[in-house]
C-alpha cells in the first residue's frame, strides 16, 4: 500500500512531537512536512526540537532532517500532503481560521485542538462510538465550497476516561453523572522538568476544562440533523476537574444513575464486550480490546494500567453500588496516546477506512 503523505501542524509541541512518534513506520501513513510557528521555521526538526524534546526515546530518524516551515505558510505547508494533523499552539480565533485555510486547500485536518469542537458540521469523534459522525463532512464541505478539504477533531483527553462506559451502558439510560478527574501535567504539555512546583501538588482548576468534561460527551452521543450535530438529551453531567503530579494518566471517579436497573455483572459485561467500527476493521491504531475490567480493588493504577493496549484501551475498576447513586467507578486512559494524538491518528484512519481521506 503506498502511504498517505502527512503533515504536522505545530509539531514541535509535546502533543506534535506524540504525533511524531506515533506515526514513525505507521503503515498507512507518513510523515512528510512538519510546520510549527516562525521561530522554528527554517530550522530542521532535529534542530527544532534539541532542548525541547518531551517524549521518551529520541526523535525518530526518519523526521530529523526535515526543515520546519511556518504553521501560517499554508499553501507551502498542503502542497505535498494528502492531508495534514493540527496541534497547534494558537488563540481558539486564529486556530479555527488556518484550519479552514488548510481545509480550503483541500487538504483534511484532523485537529486535536478544541477550537473546533462546537462547529456545527464538524464531527468531534471518538472512533468506537460515533463513527457515524463522520457523514456530517459532506454538509461541512459545502460550507467551505471543497470537494476533499474538511475538519475533523477529537474530543478532550479527560473525556476518555469515562466516556466511554457511558458509550457500553447506554441500553441501560444513564441520566446523572458526577465525574471528578485526577489530571496528568502533560495534558497542559509539560513535563517536571518545565513545571517543578507540581511535584508533590494538586491544583483544583483547570480552565474551560469542566465546561468540557460536562458537555462534549454530550455531543459525542448526539446525532446529525440537518447541517449539525445535534447533542443529546436526558443526561447531565457535572464535574471537577483537578491537576495532578502525575506525568502521563488522566483518572476519573463518576458516580451514575440509569433509568434502568442493570446489575453488576450486566454492567461489567457491557464493558468486557463493547467495540466499535475499529475493532471490527483492524484499524492499524485501534486497540484490539476496547474496555478493560479490573477485579482489584487497587486498581485502575497509572503505573501498572495506563498503558493497557499501547495506551489506546480504557480501564475501569472499584464498580461498587452507592449510597446516593445507583453505581460508581474507577476510569483511567492514557491521555496523550488515547486522548490526544493517538486518538487523533485513529480517527484519521477510521475517516480513510471510510473513504474521507484519500491521495490528492
Amino acid at each position: 500500500m503506498e502511504k498517505l503523505r502527512v503533515g504536522v501542524l505545530g509539531g514541535t509541541g509535546m502533543v506534535g512531537q506524540r504525533f511524531i512518534q506515533i506515526l514513525e513506520n505507521h503503515p498507512w501513513f507518513e510523515v512528510k512536512e512538519i510546520a510549527a510557528s516562525g521561530r522554528s521555521a527554517g530550522k530542521t526538526y532535529a534542530e527544532a526540537v534539541e532542548g525541547r524534546w518531551k517524549l521518551d526515546g529520541d526523535v525518530p530518524e526518519s523526521v530529523r532532517s526535515i526543515v520546519v516551515k511556518d504553521v501560517k505558510d499554508v499553501e507551502g505547508v498542503s502542497r505535498d500532503v494528502d492531508f495534514v494533523f493540527s496541534a497547534v499552539n494558537m488563540s481558539k480565533a486564529e486556530i479555527r481560521e488556518i484550519e479552514e485555510q488548510y481545509a480550503k486547500t483541500e487538504t483534511p485536518v484532523v485537529s486535536n485542538n478544541s477550537a473546533h469542537r462546537w462547529t456545527p458540521d464538524v464531527p468531534m469523534i471518538i472512533p468506537e462510538i460515533n463513527p457515524e459522525h463522520a457523514k456530517i463532512i459532506d454538509v461541512q464541505r459545502k460550507r467551505l465550497g471543497t470537494t476533499r478539504g474538511f475538519i475533523a477533531v477529537k474530543p478532550n483527553c479527560s473525556i476518555q476516561s469515562y466516556t466511554p462506559a457511558l458509550a457500553a451502558w447506554r441500553e441501560f439510560e444513564p441520566y446523572q453523572a458526577v465525574v471528578s478527574t485526577y489530571q496528568a501535567i502533560s495534558g497542559a504539555g509539560k513535563t517536571f522538568k518545565d513545571w517543578p512546583e507540581m511535584v508533590g501538588n494538586i491544583i483544583p482548576f483547570i480552565s474551560g476544562e469542566e465546561e468540557k468534561s460536562e458537555k462534549e460527551p454530550l455531543r459525542i452521543f448526539g446525532h446529525i440533523e440537518d447541517d449539525h450535530i445535534e447533542p443529546a438529551t436526558g443526561l447531565l453531567i457535572t464535574s471537577q476537574c483537578i491537576r495532578v503530579p502525575i506525568l502521563y494518566g488522566h483518572t476519573a471517579t463518576v458516580f451514575v444513575n440509569f433509568r434502568k436497573h442493570p446489575s453488576k455483572d450486566e454492567l461489567i459485561a457491557k464493558l468486557r464486550e463493547y467495540a466499535g467500527v475499529p475493532q471490527e476493521l483492524a484499524l492499524p491504531s485501534a486497540p484490539k480490546h476496547f474496555i478493560q475490567y479490573l477485579e482489584e480493588d487497587d486498581r485502575p493504577q497509572v503505573t501498572k494500567d495506563v498503558n493497557y493496549e499501547g495506551g489506546m484501551g480504557v480501564s475501569i475498576g472499584r464498580l461498587r453500588e452507592d449510597t446516593l447513586f445507583d453505581w460508581k467507578f474507577v476510569g483511567l486512559s492514557h491521555n496523550t496516546l488515547r486522548g490526544a494524538a493517538g486518538g487523533a491518528v485513529e480517527c484519521a484512519e477510521l475517516l480513510k477506512a471510510m473513504g474521507y481521506i484519500t491521495k490528492k
